[in-house]
């Protein structure tokens, strides 16, 4: 894990110069920093080459595999389930048969999306960076390529819920099902995070979670009737187990801040609302998926706005204490990627070009 260990010690390190080093900008309610392009360049830089050089993590043998054994003809790209993924690869064909062009380029795609909108989201960058990759995404995005880059393409739809343009956010979501089917599940979405965090609707939210974990037997079975003649039907045989409860009280850890200092995060986030959420409706598929992992695929939409509100809670703290709990997670957060990536998992990365 070499590589993946100076990975997080440079995307961290680059990220705090490119706050440390940007242009104030007075709001309403406080001073904030615009971090440095530059800065931030070289943390996307060293987050991409990561992700698009390596050669293991994952599923990546098989995307591989496909991309070398497979002719991309527009007839393959028009009978794929997924045909933007598709039609991508039918284009990189044309300019190369290696398969590192297919990982190096939805590694780039991916991550650029996803730092762009944290650039213009996230109260400290750093701190959402280094959530992205200890909290696990970053790794999920070296798995499930296809699902995380649709997330990537929707997660740009977030201003669009923030100004309530439903048009343009239903294309953005559209565009995202193109490279993974599930991103349709977003489509209802736009509405049930219109409400104000914490309000009753909310509540309703937490209560059919654990309606569907103490009644999950009978849940399941009308889920998996209803998609048993698509593509995910064949997730009905799939049995790993469920999440763990230590995911999700990391999932969770943020969305309990919030809730304690929810009228402050209103104040200097006015926004934020949309932010809680999305994060509860992840939560919420955090929780079911301790009965079946398969759930925890769709949290995965919603662990990226986790990122921007991770990023916000330290300033929810009396300035005296903002340092304290700023280490606090750094910490944290540090000792769950150790226990996830070497204790349980024991991941191993490797690369042809990054050799360390």
């Amino acid at each position: 894990m070499t590589q993946l260990w100076m990975n997080l010690a440079l995307v961290f390190s680059l990220a705090y110069f490119a706050r440390l080093v940007g242009v104030k900008i007075q709001t309403n309610t406080m001073v904030i920093s615009r971090p440095n392009s530059f800065f931030v360049f070289g943390a996307l830089a060293s987050l991409v080459l990561v992700s698009g050089l390596r050669a293991n993590i994952g599923d990546t043998y098989f995307y591989k595999h496909a991309y070398e054994i497979n002719t991309f003809t527009w007839e393959f790209v028009q009978s794929h389930k997924d045909i933007g993924f598709a039609f991508l690869q039918m284009i990189l064909k044309n300019v190369s048969d290696d398969p590192q062009v297919l990982i190096f380029t939805t590694a780039l795609i991916t991550n650029t999306l996803i730092v762009i909108v944290l650039y213009k989201y996230s109260r400290l960058l750093e701190l959402s960076l280094y959530v992205y990759i200890t909290g696990g995404l970053f790794l999920v995005s070296m798995n499930g390529i296809r699902q995380v880059l649709a997330a990537g393409i929707a997660f740009t739809a977030l201003k669009y819920i923030m100004n309530g343009n439903w048009k343009r956010y239903t294309v953005i979501i559209l565009i995202a099902s193109l490279f993974h089917l599930s991103a349709l599940i977003l489509l209802p979405i736009y509405f049930l995070v219109q409400f104000k965090a914490w309000s009753k609707a909310t509540v309703a939210l937490l209560i059919f979670a654990v309606v569907i974990v103490v009644g999950f037997d009978q849940f399941s079975s009308l889920l998996f009737s209803a998609i048993e003649d698509t593509q995910y039907g064949y997730y009905e045989n799939f049995d790993e187990g469920g999440a763990s409860i230590l995911r999700v009280a990391v999932f969770g850890a943020p969305i309990m801040i919030a809730y304690i200092g929810k009228d402050k995060l209103r104040e200097i986030f006015p926004q934020s609302d949309y932010i809680v959420n999305l994060s509860l409706i992840g939560l919420v598929f955090m929780i079911v998926s301790t009965q079946n992992w398969i759930f925890a695929r769709f949290s995965i939409y919603f662990s990226l706005y986790q990122l921007i509100l991770v990023s916000w809670v330290v300033k929810l703290f009396r300035p005296r204490d903002e340092k304290m709990i700023y280490f606090a997670i750094i910490i944290c957060y540090f000792a769950y990627y150790y226990f996830e990536n070497v204790v349980s998992l024991n991941i191993e990365y490797r690369s042809d070009f990054l050799i360390w």
